[in-house]
C-alpha cells in the first residue's frame, strides 16, 4: 500500500490529534461565556415577576425574576445603596436595571441588581410616597401654614380644563348657590405631559393678576391739610383659587402629584383650594392646599357656603321674627296674667273674706270640741255606773249562787255518767270471762281428767301409770277411774 493512499479505517478527519483542535476547560468557557455576555449585554432593564425572594445574614439579597416563559436569577448586594430594597417582595411586578454576568463556581448566568422599581401603577405610589415624604419634611404639609377661606367670596379663580365635567359641576353649583360670584378662569390642562407645568403656570398667572388688581385699586387720596392717604378697594381683590378636576386612574391624576405643582401651591399668596378626583382620591397638590375638597362641586359648596348660609338667612329672618314676635307676646300676656292674679289675692275684699272663712273654721272647731268633750265624760259616767252595779253584795251573791248551781248539776251528770260507764264495761268482761270458763267448754261436750290425788290435769296418754287413780269431770258431775296397763 503506497503511503499516498488511504485506509479505509482512518479516522484522522473525524478525530483530529491534539495538535489540530483547541480543548477548553469549563473554567476558561465559562470565563469567555461571561466576557462575552458583559460586553454585548452589559447594563440591562428586565421586567418581571419577582420570586424565591432570600435576605441572607451578610445582607445580600436573592431572588428569581421570572415570566411565562423564562426565569433569571438575580441578586443585590449589600453594599448597592441606590436600589429600593423596600419594594422586594414576592409576587411583586418589578422593573429591574442591573449588570448581566454569569456566576462562574455555578455556571450559572445572573443579573447583579443596580436599581429596583415597581412597574406600572406600583412605579407612580413608590414615587409618589417618596415625594410625600420629601415635602412632608420640609413643611409643606404643616397645618400651622393653612389659611382659612373668606366667608363671603365675591371673586375666585379656577384652575382646570374647559372641556371636562369638573367645570361644569362646579358651575352649576355656583350659578345655584351664589350667582353673583366673580369667576377668573385659566384653562389649562390636567392630564398628560406637560399637564403639572401648565397648572402650576395657572397658579402663579393668577397670583400674578391678584397682586396687580390690589395695586390696581389702591387709591392715593390728598387731604385736606395736604397730607396723602392710602385708601384700598378690597371689593375687587382675588379671593381664593379652586384647582380641580373630575375622577380618574392614578395615572390620570399624576400631574397633581408632581414636585411642580406642589410649589406653585405653596407659593401662592391666595388661598388655595384643591377638589381633585373622588372622595377617594388624594393627590400631593390636596395636601399642601389650603383646605381640600372630596369633589369638585363638594369644593363649589364649601366657596359659596357663606354666602348661600346668609341668603337662606335672610329668607328665613321674616318667619324667625314673626315666631319670636309671638313668643315675646306670649310671654308678655303671660305676664299680664300673672300681675291681675297678684292684684287680685291682694284685694281688701279678698283679705276679709280670708278672714270670715278662718273665724268659721274656729266656730266649727269650737262646736267640735264640745260635742267631743260631752262625749268624753258621758262615757265615763257610764263606765262609773257598771262598776257601781258590779259590786253590790245581792248582784255578787246571785252570781255565787247560780255559779255554785252550775258546778252540782255538772257533778251529778259527771257521777252518773260514770256508774253508766263502769256498768258497761262490767258487763263486757263478763262475757269475755264466759268465753272463758271451762265449764263452758264442757258443755259443749267436752271433759277433763285430774290425777285423783294431786288434782293434775292429765294433759298426755303417756303420763298415766297402770293403777293410777284418774277423775274425769263432766258437764254433770264426775267419774273416778283406774288406770289398766
Amino acid at each position: 500500500m503506497s503511503p499516498s493512499s488511504k485506509s479505509q479505517w482512518d479516522f484522522g478527519e473525524l478525530f483530529p490529534s491534539e495538535a489540530t483542535r483547541r480543548v477548553l476547560t469549563v473554567s476558561e468557557l465559562t470565563t469567555q461565556v461571561k466576557r462575552l455576555l458583559e460586553k454585548e449585554l452589559g447594563l440591562v432593564w428586565v421586567t418581571g415577576e419577582a420570586t424565591n425572594l432570600r435576605v441572607q445574614s451578610s445582607g445580600h439579597i436573592y431572588f428569581t425574576l421570572k415570566d411565562p416563559n423564562a426565569q433569571l436569577n438575580c441578586v443585590l448586594f449589600r453594599g448597592e445603596t441606590n436600589a429600593n430594597r423596600e419594594v422586594l417582595q414576592d409576587g411583586q411586578k418589578l422593573l429591574v436595571q442591573g449588570d448581566l454576568t454569569v456566576y462562574e463556581p455555578r455556571g450559572q448566568y445572573q443579573l447583579i441588581v443596580r436599581a429596583v422599581e415597581l412597574q406600572g401603577v406600583g412605579a407612580l405610589q413608590l414615587a409618589f410616597e417618596r415625594l410625600k415624604r420629601k415635602l412632608q419634611a420640609e413643611g409643606l404639609f404643616a397645618p400651622e401654614r393653612k389659611r382659612s377661606l373668606p366667608k363671603y367670596p365675591q371673586r375666585i379663580g379656577l384652575v382646570t380644563s374647559p372641556t371636562g365635567a369638573a367645570i361644569r359641576d362646579v358651575l352649576h353649583v355656583i350659578q345655584r348657590r351664589n350667582p353673583n360670584l366673580e369667576i377668573i378662569f385659566v384653562p389649562c390642562r390636567v392630564q398628560g405631559e406637560g399637564a403639572a407645568e401648565e397648572i402650576a403656570a395657572a397658579i402663579r398667572r393668577l397670583n400674578e393678576f391678584a397682586q396687580s388688581v390690589e395695586s390696581l385699586n389702591r387709591l392715593i387720596v390728598e387731604s385736606e391739610d395736604g397730607s396723602t392717604v392710602q385708601r384700598f378697594n378690597d371689593s375687587t381683590h382675588l379671593d381664593l383659587i379652586l384647582i380641580t378636576r373630575g375622577g380618574g386612574s392614578l395615572e390620570d391624576l399624576w400631574a397633581f402629584n408632581e414636585e411642580a405643582v406642589a410649589r406653585a401651591v405653596f407659593e401662592s399668596a391666595v388661598p388655595v383650594v384643591s377638589a381633585i378626583g373622588h372622595e377617594i382620591d388624594f393627590t400631593i397638590c390636596d395636601f399642601v392646599a389650603d383646605v381640600r375638597a372630596a369633589t369638585p362641586s363638594a369644593a363649589a359648596e364649601i366657596i359659596t357656603e357663606g354666602v348661600f348660609a346668609s341668603r337662606q338667612f335672610v329668607a328665613e329672618t321674616p318667619g324667625w321674627m314673626g315666631q319670636r314676635i309671638h313668643q315675646r307676646l306670649g310671654r308678655e300676656r303671660e305676664n299680664l296674667e300673672q300681675l291681675t292674679e297678684r292684684i287680685a289675692r291682694s284685694h281688701p275684699s279678698r283679705r276679709l273674706n280670708e278672714k270670715l272663712q278662718l273665724l268659721d273654721d274656729l266656730q266649727s272647731s269650737l262646736l267640735r270640741g264640745v260635742k267631743y268633750r260631752w262625749r268624753e265624760y258621758r262615757t265615763v259616767w257610764h263606765d262609773v255606773g257598771q262598776r257601781m252595779l258590779r259590786v253590790r253584795p245581792a248582784q255578787l251573791l246571785e252570781r255565787r249562787l247560780e255559779s255554785w248551781r252550775e258546778l252540782d248539776r255538772r257533778l251529778c251528770e259527771r257521777t252518773h255518767q260514770g256508774v253508766k260507764d263502769s256498768q258497761n264495761r262490767f258487763v263486757t268482761l263478763e262475757a269475755r270471762l264466759r268465753l272463758l270458763s271451762p265449764t263452758n267448754v264442757l258443755e259443749r261436750g267436752y271433759s277433763v281428767t285430774f290425777d285423783a290425788e294431786t288434782g293434775q290435769v292429765i294433759r298426755d296418754a303417756t303420763e298415766v301409770k297402770p293403777g293410777q287413780r284418774l277423775k274425769t269431770r263432766l258437764k254433770k258431775g264426775e267419774i273416778r277411774s283406774v288406770a289398766e296397763g
